[in-house]
């Protein structure tokens, strides 16, 4: 497991949002109201959609899958023009990630995420850094399919 490190810069996001928890993971609801609607988005940057993740600055120190946090369906806009009704808009700030590649069904991603938590970031020089963490879910992204491509983007910064 070898990660790019990459600097982004700046992102304009539009999408919808829900609270929820590893025990109440609501993402399909999330994913379900976002979906119809995404073409109603003006100005859209790619194809590419974004699932975003806002944790709360110890989420990772003391986790219980009680725990909330805010996940976003969101795509890449330039400007935040003629924003849809019911949609919200984030900026994401630029910063420091390690990028993962994951392939593969969503039910085997557990193991993924532990394998970065629990090796890849203690053993590296970088922690967390209390940003959002996304996945950018582009053309090679396939809902519930064993060939289905993701990026994962998670938030760094020199230990």
């Amino acid at each position: 497991m070898k990660p790019r490190i990459e600097t982004i810069n700046e992102k304009k996001l539009v999408g919808k949002k829900l609270i929820m928890s590893f025990a109440n993971y609501t993402i399909g609801q999330l994913w379900g109201s976002f979906m119809p609607r995404r073409k109603e988005i003006k100005n859209k940057v790619s194809t590419d959609l974004i699932s975003m993740v806002i944790y709360k600055p110890n989420h990772f120190e003391n986790f219980n899958p009680e725990n909330e946090f805010v996940r976003w369906a969101a795509v890449e806009v330039t400007d935040f023009e003629d924003i849809p009704i019911e949609m919200e808009t984030y900026i994401l700030a630029n910063g420091l990630y390690a990028v993962f590649q994951y392939k593969g069904l969503s039910s085997g991603s557990a193991a993924f995420y532990q394998n970065i938590y629990s090796d890849w970031i203690p053993n590296s020089e970088y922690q967390i850094d209390n940003r959002p963490h996304f996945e950018v879910l582009g053309e090679k992204y396939k809902n519930n399919d064993p060939t289905s491509e993701e990026e994962v983007w998670i938030p760094i910064k020199v230990k």
